[in-house]
């Protein structure tokens, strides 16, 4: 009996996949200029900010997994990772960089990891559902300066979405309780610094690629990895647009008003919170441009909840990276509503408490972006002094591999 359920089940999906396709397909065949139209602003958001954003932060990762950095940090941060969050050293590596360059950054560090055999199937789904975050330069950026011309916007939206996501990892550490860890290697006779760069280089010389072919590989992978989410970008970019053109965004965003009002949120923002669930760029425009009387702490709890959910054309991207692993996409399913109701939530309570001091922050508040703070620090001269040193290590490097070639 159980197997007739389970036939018509599957009938179904198919014929609600097969009609939302030719649903689309008319779409796209009727309003063919909103199609490119759409379609180009998702192309110039991949282009001008994705592209050079994501690109070296791939690249410069795959390197360091193959040089054996990020086992040399697993192997140090291993006593803080697996009793906080029961995922092994090597995922700080993924955290830091998550946090650092934001999605799917996180997603596709997870996946190497996993391939690589340095987490199971349990730490990988507890690790990708904290380390998929949205990127400071995003948040300041592009949303706190670019869309409501505030840096301390910014600043209690990166406040509330770290917070939550420090959170969500607190509370993904109990995900598959049962499932036994990754092993470790104890040495107990030897300094944890010196088990450290002995693993970074066992690790260096099992991967054994030349620097050549290691560069042209991380390329490649970069740069394709870059293509599908330019992909999942365009596409979803079309899909909100033409939505939104057609009025299917108004027609459910009535249902959505009517939950608004029961949680006492405006209803004018149930139109902008319909389009980020799909893709949070185009929503937090949205929200951005809502009407003056509304509160602004309102519109930034809408905006936080974008950032923990990551929208549907993030989650499309990292489901993608995740389907070439044994990674099970509902865990982070399940994380990205956490996230996002928690950010929301920390949101609407810090809001109260940091106004009077937002009040008081200069406009040009300096940031990450702004390299007067790192003139402030001295970190100039030093990031010259060390960028000169790596300058001649690669060259000393690559002239003694050319000369026993040379040689041979």
């Amino acid at each position: 009996m159980s197997m007739v359920p389970r036939l018509l089940h599957r009938r179904l999906q198919s014929i609600v996949l097969a009609f939302t396709a030719l649903f689309l397909g008319a779409i796209l065949i009727m309003y063919p200029e909103q199609a490119f139209l759409s379609s180009l602003r998702g192309l110039r958001i991949w282009w001008e900010v994705v592209f050079p954003a994501l690109l070296p932060f791939f690249i410069v990762a795959e390197v360091m997994m193959s040089f054996g950095v990020v086992h040399f940090i697993g192997i140090l941060l291993e006593p803080f990772m697996r009793p906080v969050f029961r995922v092994p050293g090597v995922g700080a590596f993924v955290m830091v960089v998550g946090l650092i360059s934001g999605n799917p950054m996180g997603a596709k560090l997870t996946a190497r990891l996993r391939e690589q055999k340095l987490i199971s199937r349990a730490e990988g789904e507890r690790l990708v559902s904290f380390t998929s975050t949205t990127g400071p330069l995003f948040i300041f950026g592009a949303v706190g300066v670019g869309f409501f011309e505030s840096t301390s916007v910014g600043l209690v939206l990166a406040l509330a979405h770290y917070g939550s996501s420090i959170l969500v990892g607190l509370l993904m550490r109990f995900h598959e309780s049962q499932a036994p860890p990754t092993p470790t290697q104890k040495e107990k006779s030897e300094f944890l610094i010196v088990r450290a760069l002995k693993e970074m280089h066992r690790a260096r010389v099992k991967d054994g690629r030349p620097l050549g072919q290691l560069l042209g590989e991380s390329v490649t992978s970069a740069v394709q990895t870059l293509l599908l989410i330019g992909g999942f970008i365009m596409m979803f970019s079309v899909l909100v647009y033409l939505m939104n053109h057609i009025g299917l965004l108004h027609f459910i965003s009535d249902a959505v008003a009517h939950l608004f009002t029961w949680l006492q949120l405006p209803y004018q923002l149930s139109v902008p919170f319909l389009a980020g669930v799909f893709e949070i760029t185009i929503g937090s425009q949205m929200v951005s441009e809502s009407p003056s009387h509304i509160p602004l702490v309102y519109q930034l709890v809408i905006v936080s909840l974008f950032f923990g959910w990551n929208g549907l054309s993030i989650q499309a991207q990292i489901a993608s990276i995740l389907s070439r692993t044994d990674i099970r996409y509902l865990p982070y399913f399940f994380a990205r509503i956490l996230h996002g109701l928690l950010a929301g939530i920390i949101t609407l309570l810090i809001w109260d408490p940091l106004k009077p001091y937002l009040s008081r922050l200069p406009h040009d508040l300096p940031t990450f972006a702004n390299p007067s703070i790192y003139q402030l620090w001295g970190f100039e001269e030093i990031l010259q002094s060390f960028t000169i040193i790596c300058l001649i290590f690669w060259i000393g490097f690559l002239l003694r591999n050319t000369r026993k070639r040379f040689i041979r």
